[in-house]
């Protein structure tokens, strides 16, 4: 698939931005819910705007949308029908464009960009099991879960499809069937442990589904410790040939069961010049990244 978004990955390594989350709490918003992040959509979307223009002004060129636990079903036992849902859904997209517009007022012809968040089934659940994969359900169940929300992101006409945090293959394999005729690009991204998926299959496996995936501009891994990220990066690289996508978590553990962060951090920038070298074009940081280690990635892949 050609688009703007894929020709701008041709020309060299892109900033994403860090964890959306943290940067709300920063602020003293309190995310402790099952919509997590995605609740602001309906409470304060001036909030989210707010969090994505601070990424933008550290360097970021890529704002992922609040979208990543925002589903049809998880609104719904909020009350929320499928119409006002799906307004929700794209006020997801129009937020980061937003935010875009403003970064650009300082800098006319900046180029940014928004990636539309779709989470795992296990982000719906709110349950930590999209670190774990293998829900009991099969591949037709899961494309049907996933399809709607896909069609509603992609109909916001975000520039990119971010397929995130996704724990194994067989889900991986039900959104690569879901995301097909869409007509918006979309990168596949896993959390990984070690050489593994969360659920234990092998990368080369989870990374060669993606290989002859038109949609499929980019491949690689997110949510994970950044210690997993160099060999992944290589590993997905060799198999599909595609440019890599790599925004590891801070190296903090999350424990669903405290629903808190535990450790320290051990993502250092330095370490995306061999993310780099190995084929990773598009570069940021997940949970507990934050806007002085994304201006951080953008010096250091800019030679700074």
């Amino acid at each position: 698939m050609t688009s703007d978004f894929a020709d701008a990955l041709a020309s060299g390594p892109l900033v994403l931005d860090g964890g959306l989350s943290n940067e709300l709490e920063a602020a003293g918003h309190d995310l402790g819910d099952a919509l997590w992040s995605a609740r602001l959509l309906a409470e304060d979307p001036e909030a989210l705007t707010r969090a994505h223009l601070a990424y933008f002004e550290a360097g970021a060129e890529v704002a992922i949308t609040a979208t990543y636990q925002a589903t049809f079903e998880g609104f719904a036992r909020r009350g929320v029908g499928p119409e006002r849902a799906a307004e929700l859904l794209a006020l997801g997209v129009e937020s980061a464009r937003e935010a875009a517009r403003r970064a650009r007022a300082g800098r006319p012809g900046r180029r940014l960009w928004v990636a539309a968040s779709a989470g795992p089934y296990g982000a719906m659940l709110a349950d930590g099991s999209e670190y774990r994969g293998r829900y009991g359900l099969g591949a037709g169940e899961l494309e049907r879960f996933h399809r709607p929300r896909l069609e509603a992101l992609a109909a916001a006409r975000p520039d990119v499809l971010a397929l995130e945090t996704v724990p194994d293959t067989e889900e991986a394999a039900a959104l690569l069937r879901a995301v097909r005729g869409l007509g918006v690009p979309a990168w596949l991204s896993y959390t990984v442990a070690g050489e593994r998926t969360r659920a234990g299959q092998p990368l080369e496996e989870a990374f060669a589904l993606a290989a002859d995936a038109a949609e499929v501009v980019a491949v690689g891994v997110n949510c994970c410790s950044p210690e997993d990220v160099s060999g992944a990066v290589e590993t997905a690289a060799r198999v599909t040939g595609k440019p890599v996508v790599a925004y590891p978590n801070s190296g903090e553990t999350w424990d669903a069961g405290s629903r808190g962060w535990r450790g320290r951090s051990s993502f250092a920038a330095e370490r995306v010049r061999d993310w780099r070298d190995r084929g990773a074009r598009l570069v940021g940081g997940c949970c507990r990244v934050g806007p002085q280690t994304i201006a951080s990635i953008a010096r250091t892949l800019s030679g700074g």
